[in-house]
């Protein structure tokens, strides 16, 4: 059965293998996430639970979000997300669901936002070529060159490789490692690098291909 987890995403370090070779780990505060809504398809159209994530005080959150925790009787939160296909009829609202869930071993998909690297020209953010820089070039030796519309059709199409906002997108890494679980810490260490800074949200769930 497929399971899933809010996390904090610590930052990177290294641990070692039982052959003594460095792994490169990113560990995560994971949980303890409290399932606050279970949505059917009756009331909701679909079936998913919604887990919280990270203490906040009450005053912090308008009127609706404190009612609708008051309503699930558990603590305010400062992070809800929505998982489908877990193990839906095993969970109650209220259960706490913590970092002992997975094992060493495991494989995971770690979905968070990527860094914002605002705004950034078609070499760096598309990876085009440099034209020579030489005598001769001039000050274009990092444009995108031409755009290739002639009189008909008089125009750019749309989705055209372009300078613009860099980042600050959802990215999934698939099938990533768990290399260690601390249970009284709630950490786990996965892995390889995760999408984000420090600090960032990430959601862990089980690969699909597990």
């Amino acid at each position: 059965m497929k399971k899933s987890i809010v996390g904090k995403k610590i930052g990177m370090t290294q641990l070692f293998d039982e052959r003594g070779n460095v792994v490169p780990v990113t560990v995560v505060e994971a949980g303890p996430c409290v399932v606050v809504m279970k949505k059917t398809k009756e009331n909701d159209g679909y079936e998913a639970v919604q887990l919280g994530f990270g203490d906040i005080k009450v005053q912090r959150l308008n009127k609706p979000m404190q009612g609708h925790f008051k309503k699930a009787e558990v603590g305010t939160k400062r992070t809800l997300r929505e998982f489908k296909g877990l193990d839906f009829d095993s969970l109650n609202v209220g259960d706490l669901i913590k970092a002992d869930a997975f094992a060493a071993g495991d494989l995971v998909d770690v979905t968070g936002t990527s860094k914002g690297k605002g705004w950034a020209g078609t070499v760096k953010r598309w990876g085009f070529a440099k034209l020579k820089v030489s005598h001769g070039t001039g000050p274009v030796g990092r444009h995108p060159g031409s755009l290739g519309a002639n009189s008909d059709p008089s125009r750019v199409f749309k989705g055209k490789k372009l300078s613009g906002h860099m980042g600050n997108e959802r990215v999934t890494v698939k099938n990533l490692s768990v290399i260690k679980v601390d249970a009284e810490n709630n950490l786990i260490a996965v892995k390889g690098a995760v999408p984000g800074p420090k600090g960032g949200i990430v959601l862990i769930s089980s690969s699909v291909s597990a």
